[in-house]
């Protein structure tokens, strides 16, 4: 049985080709990919890359100023914030939370619309695996083809469950039955009817937006167009801690917000959603409210 893509090349000694994370007495990371015969310079002194070509992972080496560098391979979080961008990535915090809970899942079949550069693509493939299905769309093909040269460095070559189309997705959707619909673009209501006809009975739509503008108009759509129960919204932020002996408290920086999450299950044709319960606040609709798709 052969491995998964991509496999091979998170285990075993390094080899030529593979991506070497090296860190820093301070901390620092510096990436790099093992060539032979070539050398790593920095402005602590240098080191061959064969010193590490066949080397376990987690090897300690050091420059010719003898300064020591942990070498691993890179994890996908650390990848797709190192890598070449042509638009904004998905940060790691908000893929984590996209692939729980929008419940992506080993053979499920998703769509991806506004690829950037390739952060969250990368993530969707490794978790629906091989037998999956990922058809990601991006308007712009200069995103696009450093989305793929960025996805297909992570993979060591192209992954059999993706497919990279260039254009609108509401112009260009021909899936059916599809698992998982992820919107991350500017104006993702504008996506909803066509992405409910492509989604199966239960299936999962989630959209990331960065403002709260356009969360409000994503929600108000969601409910809007009736083929979905209700949406959930959200955010998440992350805090590191300083812990050294007895000075133990949050890191003066952390990572705030990078944007809105929203989830929404796909209703059986022809149901309607049932009412919510929850009276909004007063004052919440206007007067002059007139929907989330007018002027």
């Amino acid at each position: 049985m052969s491995e998964p893509t991509g496999a091979a090349r998170r285990r075993g000694p390094f080899k030529v080709g593979d991506q070497v994370q090296l860190t820093d007495p301070k901390g620092r990371h510096y990436t790099f990919t093992l060539e032979a015969g070539k050398n790593f310079h920095t402005h602590k002194g240098s080191f061959p890359h064969d010193e590490l070509i066949g080397a376990p992972e987690g090897s300690v080496v050091r420059t010719t100023g003898n300064v020591a560098y942990l070498a691993l391979r890179p994890l996908l979080p650390d990848y797709v914030l190192s890598m070449p961008r042509g638009a904004a990535v998905v940060y790691p915090k908000d893929a984590g939370q996209i692939l729980a809970f929008a419940d992506i899942f080993a053979g499920a079949r998703v769509v991806e619309a506004g690829v950037g550069s390739g952060s969250l693509s990368a993530f969707l493939l490794r978790a629906i695996g091989d037998q999956g299905m990922l058809h990601s769309y991006e308007r712009r093909a200069d995103f696009a083809e450093i989305a793929q040269q960025n996805v297909e460095r992570y993979f060591g070559g192209p992954h059999p469950a993706w497919q990279l189309t260039v254009g609108d997705l509401q112009d260009n959707l021909t899936d059916a039955d599809v698992d998982r619909v992820i919107l991350d673009m500017l104006a993702p209501w504008e996506c909803l009817e066509a992405v409910s006809k492509a989604l199966v009975p239960g299936g999962i739509l989630c959209c990331y937006v960065a403002t709260t503008t356009q969360l409000a108009r994503t929600v108000e759509s969601i409910r809007e167009i009736g083929s979905f129960a209700e949406p959930q919204p959200w955010e998440s932020m992350i805090r590191n801690w300083h812990v050294e002996g007895l000075a133990v408290r949050p890191d003066h920086r952390m990572i705030g917000h990078t944007g809105f999450l929203v989830t929404a299950r796909r209703l059986a044709d022809g149901v309607e959603p049932p009412m919510r319960r929850r009276r909004p606040a007063k004052g919440s609709y206007g007067d002059d409210y007139e929907g989330p798709n007018k002027g």
